[in-house]
């Protein structure tokens, strides 16, 4: 792992949190999209050289609207940038982690992504990124 790529923050009403966050750092989100295989719509904001995801369920059954239901709005994930993928989920198999998809998916902001179950990274929700080329 090279990075943390982002942080993920799970919302309610993104419209809402958006305009807070453009508050808080100063800027508005730089981007904006919707990953309807994960029903999920999200916006990445930049502060310095760290990025934030906001997400916001589009359906009751994704796992951002899951999160929401049992912990409310707050950190969902930590995200690290990697630079081959499929060698990193090998070697954090080998080492014992539960990863969730094995296949990467297509995430947001040109990514390919992969998770890791937070019952073995201490609770806490981990997302391989590579960037697509």
């Amino acid at each position: 792992m090279r990075k943390i790529e982002h942080i993920g923050i799970a919302v309610k009403n993104l419209e809402e949190s958006n305009i807070l966050f453009e508050k808080l750092f100063g800027n508005p989100p730089y981007k904006q999209e919707e990953v309807v295989s994960e029903g999920v719509k999200t916006s990445f904001f930049m502060n310095g050289p760290n990025k934030i995801e906001l997400l916001e369920a589009t359906t009751p059954e994704s796992p951002i609207a899951k999160f929401l239901d049992k912990k409310g709005e707050g950190i969902h994930h930590i995200a690290f940038d990697v630079k081959d993928i499929l060698t990193e989920v090998e070697r954090l198999k080998n080492e014992g982690f539960i990863v969730l998809n094995e296949i990467p998916k297509k995430g947001a902001d040109n990514k390919l992504v992969v998770f890791l179950h937070p019952k073995s990274t201490n609770g806490v929700l981990i997302e391989l990124c590579q960037e697509i080329i």
